[in-house]
């Protein structure tokens, strides 16, 4: 069964985009952690769960902490709240892989 043939998957899908909200390859985002670079995000809920450890996680991001000159990337899975403040919107148009 696929998301689409699921009842929940459109509503569910839907929950997700709002729990991402405007985080997308290529954004910056800052909260009270630090100011981030969105460079992955992952929707496939079993390489979520893998990334994170957690049985219930629906997406995961990778991101980097911008304001660290050594930031390494590292997986999440918080959700966008009122906290959280965008600083770059990702791009609308990604170039393509070479």
């Amino acid at each position: 069964m696929t998301d689409t043939d699921h009842p929940f998957g459109e509503e569910l899908r839907r929950v997700v985009d709002q729990q991402v909200g405007p985080r997308r390859p290529g954004a910056i985002y800052q909260n009270s952690d630090g100011a981030f670079e969105v460079l992955a995000l992952v929707t496939e809920p079993a390489t979520a769960r893998d990334m994170l450890g957690r049985r219930s996680a629906q997406f995961a991001l990778i991101v980097r902490d911008v304001l660290r000159p050594d930031g390494q990337p590292f997986v999440i899975g918080s959700v966008w709240t009122d906290s959280d403040r965008l600083v770059r919107p990702a791009s609308a148009v990604l170039a393509p892989a070479v």
